[in-house]
């Protein structure tokens, strides 16, 4: 029974809430783990690590009806907005700022937010997760419509930034998602779509940068990289969209549009030079033989989908 001291103690109701919490749960199994040679401890975590994607595969039915969702939403001209605090936060700035490069997005179609701003990418922001009223702000300054979805990331689920931004996005029609690693959640509860991925306590008490985060990354890189397979950023496995930045990626281009269309370099480097370096375009240029300025007609009238503008192509011809 609680103590009158007990229930006076700071932050009382907060640490009864963490007491219910999957992922702040204790392992006293685990309690000596700083006493064991650091190859048992490395094959203790890496055992944890390995439940992961079976705890995300219990989810991929409620994964994909939010990725269609988001598909439709972003079709019509959409963002997908990831808002959260500390880990969870950072993961959602990764992942939108890997979009660009990746799928020659626009920096403002995917945006991380998170609670404190920049600066708590790399630094505790104190008190910033505590304010639903700080989300508000920050997505109000995205100016955030009907056609835009917000993704609320929270490992425990209870984060107030996270569920404020979930709730203020709904109220303004926006599509919204919970994602966190605790069943029966207040952000999935708040969302259009709830995703809760348990992965159990952790190897550390509390530590929701390890299992929890884990899971929280590969759920986002499916949000993101199906998201934009569905919106026509890739043909097959390629990244066709892929922003030619760097030698790198130059290089890398080149090698998409050799798997893709079977030329040989010099009509490679012909097409890409046509089509001002795009590689969907080249694509084109090269399997449906014609002009760059057709092969971005087709693709402007395609929506961009590699894949329709070429069966377009092909049946006129």
């Amino acid at each position: 029974m609680t103590s009158p001291a007990d229930a006076s103690s700071p932050f009382r109701d907060v640490r009864d809430e963490l007491e219910t919490l999957t992922t702040e749960a204790f392992r006293p199994e685990l309690a000596r783990i700083d006493q064991l040679p650091t190859l048992e401890i490395a094959k203790i975590m890496n055992g944890e690590d390995a439940t992961v994607p079976t705890a995300v595969a219990a989810q991929l039915p409620r994964i994909a009806a939010a990725i269609d969702a988001i598909a439709d939403r972003m079709a019509r001209g959409g963002r997908l907005v990831y808002a959260g605090a500390g880990t969870a936060g950072r993961l959602g700035v990764l992942d939108a700022s890997e979009c660009p490069p990746t799928f020659n997005t626009d920096p403002s179609e995917v945006v991380g937010l998170i609670a404190g701003g920049p600066d708590a990418t790399v630094n505790s922001i104190e008190g910033a997760e505590d304010s639903k009223e700080l989300a508000a702000e920050d997505l109000g300054s995205l100016g955030i419509t009907a056609n835009d979805t917000v993704v609320g990331v929270s490992a425990s689920g209870r984060t107030p930034y996270a569920i404020g931004a979930v709730e203020h996005a709904h109220a303004l029609g926006a599509l919204t998602i919970g994602l966190s690693c605790n069943a029966d959640s207040a952000l999935a509860a708040a969302a259009d779509h709830g995703i809760e991925v348990v992965v159990g306590p952790e190897l550390l008490t509390g530590s929701t940068r390890l299992k929890a985060g884990t899971a929280q990354k590969l759920v986002l890189n499916m949000l993101s990289t199906i998201t934009m397979i569905r919106l026509g950023k890739t043909y097959g496995n390629l990244m066709v969209d892929v922003r030619a930045s760097n030698d790198k990626l130059r290089a890398r281009s080149r090698r998409i549009v050799a798997l893709a269309t079977g030329a040989p370099d010099d009509q490679i480097e012909a097409a890409l030079s046509a089509a001002d370096g795009e590689t969907k375009n080249a694509i084109l240029v090269i399997l449906a033989d014609v002009d760059a300025a057709t092969a971005a007609r087709l693709l402007t009238e395609a929506n961009g989908h590699l894949r329709a503008a070429l069966q377009a192509a092909l049946a006129s011809g």
